[in-house]
């Protein structure tokens, strides 16, 4: 396992983090357990989660996940061999977990002291703002959603309030997720003319699917020494290739939840994932691995946020780091990617 240090941080995280929205939903306490056992003993590090997860989101199973994560560290006791990564929900998705759902001090206060009792931890390593409460886009939505009466908190509220619980020790450093180019560089301006906590991540999707992150973000990325936390790198598991061909394999996430149909819902999409599991089954790799791989070399990614629903897949997916992908197979993938460019935002 490769470590990578987060530059403006002591944070040195695995090359792979372990992604867990799946733990309160379609896996049990004791599939979560069974997961941390077999990625902790890969050399895994770092552990993704947040406070509206499981997903699909709803009220009645709201926090469990942190909660089955709480339960793992209390029991393994290995809470100090661990870097600890959630995030507070934006207003517009969730509004049952607060009356008030603002990205505002006494929210963010609130999401942290409730994150920390789920979690059983004294402090967070790395608290993200899950999505920005501004009407912008994200979450693959195009057209942009101009409303010039616009009246939510500001970021410079937001990063106060984040000040504050860094300064009474409860969060480490802090970052942003499903941001966009203009998001992170006024987060960067404002902490640095008040002085504030700089953000030191973004995590936004990333695949073969989706490379939008590409085109404006990696430049912020490299520049302004700001990695990528590569999230459905997988694009909910459509680059296995499991979804192919009208597939609705049994208990697989976009069988059972049809709102996760954002890599499956285009000609673009399907006809690109055939070329790149063809690619695969070619160079007879796995294309789970080939896509994940692919992701591991880019240099713009701090980590590879991967998920699964069975230690089997989970196995399969730390298997990627095995695989070296030489000039020849970035080449073809290339040449797929330059066929069907952006087929998914």
């Amino acid at each position: 396992m490769e470590y990578r240090r987060i530059p403006h941080t002591n944070l040195d995280v695995s090359q792979l983090c372990l992604g867990t929205m799946t733990w309160g939903q379609q896996n049990s306490q004791a599939d979560a357990f069974a997961q941390l056992d077999c990625a902790i003993g890969a050399g895994i590090n770092f552990i993704d989660t947040a406070e509206m997860y499981p997903v699909p989101p709803k009220p009645e199973t709201q926090g469990a996940t942190e909660t089955i994560l709480g339960e793992y560290l209390r029991s393994r006791k290995n809470r100090d061999k661990l870097i600890i990564a959630t995030k507070i929900a934006g207003p517009g998705r969730c509004d049952y977990i607060r009356p008030d759902m603002a990205l505002d001090w006494n929210n963010i206060h609130a999401a942290v002291d409730a994150s920390l009792e789920r979690l059983g931890i004294d402090t967070i390593d790395l608290y993200q703002i899950h999505w920005p409460q501004r009407d912008t886009n994200f979450f693959g939505e195009l057209y942009y959603p101009e409303n010039p009466r616009e009246t939510k908190a500001s970021i410079l509220e937001s990063l106060e309030a984040l000040a504050e619980v860094i300064r009474m020790g409860k969060v480490r450093y802090i970052g942003v997720s499903n941001e966009t180019p203009w998001g992170i560089m006024k987060y960067l301006q404002l902490a640095e003319k008040h002085s504030l906590p700089r953000i030191v991540t973004v995590q936004n999707p990333y695949s073969l699917l989706n490379r939008s992150f590409e085109v404006g973000m990696s430049e912020i990325s490299h520049r302004e020494e700001l990695p990528l936390l590569a999230y459905s790198p997988l694009a909910f598991g459509t680059l296995t290739g499991k979804y192919l061909n009208g597939q609705q394999p049994d208990n697989a996430r976009l069988s059972l939840f049809k709102r996760f149909s954002r890599y499956t819902n285009s000609q673009q999409a399907l006809k690109a994932t055939e070329a790149y599991v063809t690619l695969a089954k070619k160079l007879n790799l796995s294309p789970a691995q080939l896509a994940l791989a692919w992701v591991n070399s880019r240099p713009f990614v701090g980590s590879n946020i991967i998920g699964a629903t069975s230690v089997q897949q989970l196995e399969e997916n730390i298997g990627s780091l095995d695989l070296t992908l030489d000039e020849e197979v970035l080449q073809s993938l290339k040449q797929i990617s330059d066929e069907f460019r952006l087929p998914c935002p």
